[in-house]
């Protein structure tokens, strides 16, 4: 099974927490599902559910960047690092991070990992728009205590049966290839404009014909295809962009790749976003 995630650190009824389900035969990936989870504690009890093999795109950062991490005196081993992280407040978290950018000149406040520039991403330490920070904040804890394998950040690669496997998307990066500048979602209902309406029915169809450096043909019901055109606040299309990402990485280890197209020598402290 392959799953896609649009994560909330704050996830509400009104804004849940996304998942697109699917599978992936050859180059082309089915979408089977779509399901949404308003509570942390929800997300936490699907990635633990027994039974489940997937590989998946989880649009929140997993690590954060080595220079912030080594400022602020922090183990700079990834696990010890995440586990020293969850146990601070988002106001500790804030604070520290706010401390470190005031000490910076203006124009280079936040540090950033290796992979941002590729992906095009927010630095993994923002704390507002979006709240990238309280997002790694909340998930991450949440994989590991449901034994989710995250290659390249763990010791040696999954073996072959009975994994869950997370891998760091960014739905950002796949719908600029296809749309370059243009916007497509809006949590601001007096946003949801005919022009980001018609990007999201663009962004659909390259999807669906495979317009694309991943080379993955998206398969869609018409009920499906409605709904990912009809959520103007892009929640659903995100999922399904990183629902497309796993598949290009779940491709990629079965022809052999053991991180699943992770570069090889990315850094163990910061991850890599998949596909940058």
């Amino acid at each position: 099974m392959l799953v896609g995630c649009d994560f909330s650190s704050s996830p509400t009824r009104r804004k849940p927490i996304v998942l697109a389900l699917g599978q992936r035969q050859g180059a082309r990936v089915q979408l089977t599902a779509l399901e949404r989870l308003d509570t942390l504690a929800a997300f936490g009890q699907w990635l633990a559910r027994p039974g489940d093999d997937w590989v998946g795109g989880f649009d929140l950062p997993f690590g954060l960047p080595r220079e912030l991490v080594q400022t602020l005196g922090w183990p700079t081993e990834w696990l010890a690092c995440m586990a020293h992280y969850r146990s601070l407040s988002r106001e500790q978290i804030r604070a520290q991070f706010a401390a470190f950018c005031d000490a910076r000149p203006v124009g280079g406040k936040f540090a950033h990992r290796a992979t941002d520039g590729p992906a095009g991403s927010s630095p993994s330490m923002k704390w507002v728009n979006p709240p990238v920070a309280y997002m790694l904040h909340a998930g991450v804890p949440l994989l590991l205590d449901a034994g989710v394998h995250l290659p390249g950040l763990q010791e040696g690669p999954p073996g072959q049966a009975g994994r869950r496997v997370a891998l760091e998307a960014y739905p950002g990066l796949l719908a600029r290839e296809v749309l370059q500048r243009r916007s497509y979602k809006s949590d601001d209902r007096a946003k949801h404009t005919p022009d980001r309406l018609i990007a999201r029915k663009d962004l659909v169809n390259a999807l669906e014909m495979g317009q694309t450096r991943l080379g993955l043909r998206l398969k869609l019901s018409h009920a499906q295809r409605d709904a990912l055109v009809d959520d103007a606040s892009g929640d659903s299309l995100d999922a399904v962009l990183c629902l497309l990402q796993a598949a290009w990485g779940q491709q990629r280890y079965a022809e052999g790749d053991p991180f699943y197209g992770l570069p090889p020598g990315l850094d163990p402290l910061e991850g890599w976003i998949v596909t940058a």
